[in-house]
């Protein structure tokens, strides 16, 4: 099954200087090859910070966009790598070893398999 894991951070931290954050930053050009060494790789992929994007709505068939994220927060979605794991469990467990988790967080959603019914609400 393949799971997305949402990468996480504050930029501050991330790109401020510290040790700790040139060291997780210098690991982290490795994961890949370490997620694949395993067999969990699928892909992955950096996004470069929220002032570059924009977000884009249509309703009532008219499109509006604005510059920036959707939602103002300190940590933003930094990337995403999609693995494959046997469950959630190991699925959390790999996600656990990327550098960033130590500064930031990772959140691990399963990918919808569209063989699937949708889920009932």
């Amino acid at each position: 099954m393949r799971y997305a894991c949402l990468i996480y951070y504050h930029p501050k931290t991330l790109f401020g200087g510290s040790p700790e954050a040139n060291a997780v930053l210098a690991e982290c050009a490795g994961y890949d090859e370490v997620l694949k060494a395993s067999g969990h790789f699928v892909t992955a992929e950096a996004l470069v910070l929220p002032e570059e994007a924009m977000t884009v709505q249509v309703r009532d068939g008219k499109m509006s966009s604005v510059d920036g994220p959707f939602m103002e927060t300190k940590e933003i979605l930094g990337g995403i790598i999609v693995i494959e794991a046997r469950d959630l469990n190991e699925a959390v467990r790999v996600a656990s070893g990327h550098p960033l988790a130590t500064i930031g967080f990772v959140e691990v959603r399963p990918v919808v398999d569209f063989s699937q019914p949708p889920p009932v609400l």
